[in-house]
C-alpha cells in the first residue's frame, strides 16, 4: 500500500478547477490507455459510481470507484471529494480538494492511498513513484484543458 499527496496551483476559480477535476469522463482523456464510464445518472453526488478501464487487451483491468463524500466549493468553504476504490485489482481511496491559493489562484490537493492486489510490498517504492508521475500528469492536464 502506498500513500502520496500532490499539490498544484492553477489560475482558475474554485468552481472551474472543481469542474475540471470532477468531470470523471475527462480523466480518460488525460490518462493513457484509460477509458472512464460513469455508471450512475448525473449529477455527481455521494453514491456516484464510475469505472476507469486501463490497459489493453488481456492486460486491461477495471478500477471501480464510488464517490463517498461530495462537498463542492462554496464562497466560504473549500471543496472536497472522496472516492473509494473498490475494484478487483486496485483498492484504496483518493481525495480531491480545491481551496483558495496565493494571488487569487486555486490550490489543488490530491491525496491518495493505493493498493494493488497481489503486488508485494517490495514493489511499493516503484508503485509510489509511478503513481505520483501518472496522477501528477493527469492533474496538470485536467487543470490546463477547459
Amino acid at each position: 500500500m502506498v500513500t502520496f499527496q500532490l499539490e498544484r496551483t492553477a489560475p482558475l476559480s474554485l468552481d472551474e478547477a472543481w469542474r475540471r477535476l470532477t468531470e470523471w469522463h475527462r480523466h480518460g482523456d488525460v490518462v493513457p490507455l484509460t477509458r472512464v464510464t460513469v455508471l450512475t445518472p448525473p449529477p455527481t453526488r455521494a453514491g456516484t459510481v464510475f469505472v476507469a478501464r486501463s490497459g489493453f487487451g488481456p492486460f486491461a483491468f477495471d478500477d471501480r470507484m464510488e464517490v463517498t463524500s461530495w462537498c463542492p466549493p462554496t464562497e466560504d468553504e473549500p471543496g472536497l471529494c472522496r472516492l473509494e476504490k473498490r475494484g478487483r485489482v486496485v483498492l484504496g481511496w483518493a481525495e480531491i480538494e480545491v481551496r483558495p491559493g496565493p494571488g487569487g489562484r486555486t490550490r489543488v490537493i490530491w491525496r491518495e492511498e493505493l493498493r494493488v492486489r497481489l503486488l508485494p510490498a517490495l514493489c511499493d517504492p516503484l508503485l509510489r513513484t509511478a503513481s505520483r508521475r501518472v496522477f501528477g500528469r493527469a492533474v496538470n492536464r485536467l487543470l490546463r484543458r477547459p
